[in-house]
């Protein structure tokens, strides 16, 4: 008997799903109000917001709300039409292309609509079913759902871990070996949820005894790490190592859309083979302009990002000089480890946004271990010092009702099982 297709969707909603009734609209699927930026409405009320990936402050930026409504009323949302190979490439385009791959010090690079769908694109056009893929365990979903793309063989290595990283770079080295492929080497500039970049320089290091070609995501890292802003490569000196440099313009150009750049010879080959791209319609002009801006003032305005690190400091500073954990974090990604359940996280961050005015990221399982409760806050250019002070108090105020058992004596009272 054929089961319906419908009736395991019904009945397993899946580990974050499960919580919907309780928490969508208010933990999961909030809506905030008002101009992007430090402060926003929530609910009703003005909230200081720790959740939005607006890096270098440039969302509200006056150059930046000029430059894209100047383009919006210049060009409209439409245009160009068509994808870019068949109706939709313009010389602005290649403007952005050949000013990006300028700036994070490669030959050449090529747009993409949308980061996610343009790295998985990427992916699956760099390899065959008789090549291997390495990549680590903690890869964003972008990169997983490529791989799952991929026809041959994969291997994930421990998070940020050298000596898995080489033990299955042997594995994979064996089995090229085999099928006459290649290894395509995946990692992240910097990993989103914790913080910690990654291990780029010795990872470079090993092509030396290795022959594999490396794919680096930094979207968190361009624009915030570095001299010049280029990205976790260049702030690790190994720029030149990363054959396939990846990016999104989601965060710290305040924008939608993405980038790779490499070699000639390969974005030439992956402009003619990226899937998400030959089929789908080109970037429109408003973020092409727009981006174009945003580029201009992160190239010129090194103030931006040495407000954004002045922020950090005083943030993650604060944080551990008051007992918390936050990890191993060497980046503007700040994540804050406490203990608890998901109810006792629900409550804590009711209680953060209701009577302290706190906005932030709550990430739980089946994200990180259970157990384990990751608020996590991404410090921009457009905080305060004030704002931080503020921040800093509330959270000496949640630490003690936490241990306490306060909020677990308010789940235990009021949370439905959904288990």
């Amino acid at each position: 008997m054929v089961k319906d297709l419908f009736e395991r969707i019904q009945n397993n909603k899946g580990p974050l799903g499960k919580w919907a009734s309780q928490a969508e609209g208010y933990y999961v699927f909030p809506k905030l109000e008002g101009e992007l930026g430090p402060r926003m409405q929530f609910h009703g009320k003005q909230i200081l917001n720790w959740s939005i990936n607006d890096y270098l402050g440039l969302a509200n930026h006056p150059e930046v709300r000029k430059a894209d409504t100047e383009a919006a009323i210049q060009y409209g949302a439409a245009y160009p039409m068509g994808a870019r190979m068949m109706s939709g490439h313009t010389n602005v385009h290649e403007q952005l292309e050949n000013e990006l791959a300028a700036f994070v010090m490669k030959e050449s690079a090529y747009l993409l609509n949308f980061g996610y769908q343009g790295i998985m694109s990427t992916i699956d056009a760099l390899v065959t079913k008789n090549d291997i893929i390495v990549y680590d365990v903690d890869a964003h979903a972008c990169i997983i759902d490529g791989v799952r793309l991929h026809m041959g063989k994969r291997f994930t290595y421990r998070h940020n871990d050298l000596e898995s990283m080489e033990k299955n770079l042997q594995r994979a080295t064996k089995m090229a070996e085999e099928t006459g492929g290649g290894i395509l080497f995946i990692t992240e500039g910097v990993f989103g949820m914790r913080g910690q970049q990654g291990k780029l320089k010795e990872i470079v290091a090993m092509k030396e005894k290795y022959n594999f070609r490396l794919l680096v995501d930094d979207a968190h890292g361009f624009g915030t790490l570095g001299k010049t802003g280029a990205g976790a490569g260049e702030e690790q000196g190994c720029q030149d190592g990363i054959d396939i440099y990846f990016s999104t313009f989601a965060k710290s150009m305040a924008s939608i859309g993405a980038f790779i750049a490499a070699d000639k010879d390969i974005i030439d080959y992956l402009k003619y083979n990226l899937r998400s791209q030959m089929f789908a319609k080109s970037l429109p002009m408003i973020q092409t302009v727009g981006a174009l801006k945003r580029l201009e003032l992160l190239r010129n305005h090194p103030e931006l990002k040495d407000k954004l690190w002045e922020n950090v400091n005083a943030l993650q500073n604060g944080l551990k000089e008051r007992g918390f954990n936050i990890g191993d974090t060497n980046t503007c990604v700040t994540p804050v480890y406490l203990e608890g359940s998901i109810p006792e996280a629900m409550v804590m961050v009711n209680d953060l946004r209701e009577n302290y005015g706190i906005f932030l990221s709550i990430v739980v399982y089946p994200v990180i271990p259970k157990g384990i409760i990751l608020l996590r806050m991404i410090p921009t250019a457009s905080h305060t010092l004030a704002d931080i002070n503020e921040t800093l108090a509330a959270f000496e105020a949640i630490r003690e009702k936490l241990v306490s058992g306060t909020y677990k004596k308010i789940a235990d009272a009021t949370t439905v099982d959904v288990s």
